[in-house]
């Protein structure tokens, strides 16, 4: 049997795990937020102590670390690293810039790419990230770039992080969402780029109902549901 896949890429902060995730759930798809499992790997390093550029010493971790997802009664994607559900603290704003960090080591990549193709083997999927479409799944049936201006892009995540009740200040998080981007669109390894058959969505000034209505008639037209 044949699954349906939908990859969404976009940068830092477009709302792709939020949209993703309300989709997935619409359209009864399984969602996969693949920024979560690199910020897994993130927190690995952050708590080893390692610099997350670094490349042979985060290398040399990649085999003691057990990775693996569930989805528990909230219907949330959780994240287990080496069997402790790290959901929430993978979250916290200083891992971001580790997660930027290892996704650009080509044997971090290579240790979850196997991890992301088997899910949408088994399952229909509306996987996101920063590569799905062009390297993850370049077969996916539907690929969309999401994005936004930095400035919408920031004060979106500088609010989900005071939702969160975490400290933040909006002009440093618009700087780590520029940084963020030039770091994912400059990496040597699959850098963040639109595919050349994706649908592009701009969502800049749009709110979040209006962002998944953009999305919902993209997949309705794809696959005629």
């Amino acid at each position: 049997m044949s699954h349906r896949s939908i990859a969404i890429d976009g940068p830092s902060g477009a709302g792709k795990s939020t949209l993703a995730k309300d989709l997935a759930h619409e359209f009864s798809f399984l969602y996969v937020d693949t920024g979560a499992i690199y910020r897994t790997v993130g927190l690995a390093v952050f708590r080893a102590g390692i610099d997350p550029k670094n490349a042979a010493a985060v290398g040399a971790i990649l085999p003691q670390l057990s990775i693996t997802m569930g989805y528990e009664a909230d219907g949330l994607q959780h994240m287990y690293l080496n069997g402790e559900d790290v959901t929430e603290e993978i979250r916290l704003h200083e891992i971001s810039g580790y997660a930027s960090g290892v996704s650009a080591i080509p044997a971090v990549r290579a240790f979850l790419l196997e991890m992301q193709r088997k899910l949408a083997r088994e399952h229909d999927v509306i996987m996101d990230g920063r590569d799905i479409g062009t390297v993850v799944l370049p077969d996916a049936q539907l690929k969309i770039y999401l994005t936004a201006d930095s400035g919408d892009r920031a004060m979106r995540r500088y609010r989900e992080l005071l939702a969160r009740g975490q400290s933040a200040d909006y002009e440093t998080v618009l700087r780590d969402v520029i940084q963020r981007d030039k770091q994912d669109m400059e990496r040597e390894v699959a850098p963040l780029r639109q595919a050349e058959d994706a649908v592009l969505v701009d969502t800049t000034g749009v709110d979040l109902e209006g962002s998944r209505e953009l999305l919902r008639r993209a997949i309705r037209e794809r696959f005629d549901l």
